[in-house]
């Protein structure tokens, strides 16, 4: 049975308002119910403009700790602890980071991903087992992400993450929330109530998987994991990636393919070796002492070269 207290302070969230208009919706049509979420779906984009400037400042301070080696650790329960996991699995293939550095912690573990583990997202314990399972340092940055911005889980995070000198970062979508007064950085993405009572799953969903979007994204962007818009540290591991590194080789280079194909196996299938070669007509162990002094960076790789 839950508390009287619970009760009163989810009644008192935006994500789990409820709306009177909507009581009737399940004797609409099928085509009008999907108008009234695509409806609802339209405004999470400008909810998420408002949080730029937050966002860029958490980018900026998650960058740098990692450009000193330290990872970016999300940590939620349910939808948002599984959209952590999913953007933290998306790194390795995209980025070519390793499997460590991007990390996505979920309130009850693997099981967690697939089907409800009781009482787990009520345990700031766990949060803190599961953080120090992982050795956190200084260098590291932790993402605490709960749509209500009070799930214990979260919360517990952020602050033992905090007490051992972390960087914080709070994402919720509900206003003055513990979660992201408990953060150094607080991102609060109000997208109001849920065509579905309290179904955070839907517009809440939404707004943090385009937040963690920007988060991980840009991050790499800003430690040169990309060459303009180009993924050139993706990591060829079937032949639809093998594809698109050729593919990214010729965008970045106009190089034929048949020299394309050699800068390739030059470079052990490394996409940001291989322009480098052929944009700065150089061998292959010099493009990879250039990129390891440039700090994996293909442009100040590329202006060495220039010399």
């Amino acid at each position: 049975m839950t508390s009287p207290d619970l009760r009163s302070q989810l009644a008192s969230l935006t994500t789990e308002a409820f709306r009177p208009e909507l009581a009737e919706i399940d004797r609409l049509p099928t085509l009008d119910i999907a108008r009234l979420m695509n409806g609802e779906d339209a405004g999470v984009a400008s909810a998420v403009a408002a949080q730029l400037p937050r966002i860029a400042a958490a980018v900026d301070a998650v960058a740098e700790r990692m450009a000193r080696g330290g990872r970016l650790v999300y940590a939620g329960a349910g939808t948002a602890g599984r959209l952590g996991v999913l953007d933290a699995s998306e790194c390795p293939p995209t980025f070519n980071t390793d499997p460590g550095r991007v990390v996505g912690l979920i309130a009850g573990g693997p099981e967690a991903m697939v089907s409800s583990v009781e009482g787990a997202e009520d345990s700031p314990e766990l949060a803190r087992k599961d953080l120090d399972s992982l050795g956190l340092t200084a260098d590291d940055a932790v993402v605490g992400v709960s749509a209500s911005g009070r799930t214990p889980y979260a919360v517990g995070a952020v602050e033992h993450a905090r007490g051992l000198g972390a960087l914080t970062v709070g994402l919720s979508c509900n206003a003055d929330s513990a979660l992201a007064a408990a953060a150094e950085h607080g991102i609060e993405v109000v997208v109001g109530p849920e065509l579905l009572t309290g179904s955070t799953r839907l517009k809440a969903g939404t707004a943090q998987k385009l937040v963690l979007n920007m988060l991980s994204t840009i991050t790499m962007i800003r430690l040169g994991k990309t060459y303009g818009n180009l993924m050139v540290d993706v990591r060829a591991s079937n032949d639809k990636l093998r594809a698109r590194s050729r593919r990214i080789v010729s965008l970045a280079t106009g190089a034929a393919d048949e020299e394309i194909e050699r800068a390739l196996t030059e470079s052990g299938g490394e996409v940001k070796n291989a322009i480098l070669t052929l944009l700065a007509d150089i061998d292959g162990p010099t493009a990879a002492r250039l990129l390891e002094e440039s700090g994996g960076h293909l442009r100040a790789a590329l202006a060495h070269a220039a010399g």
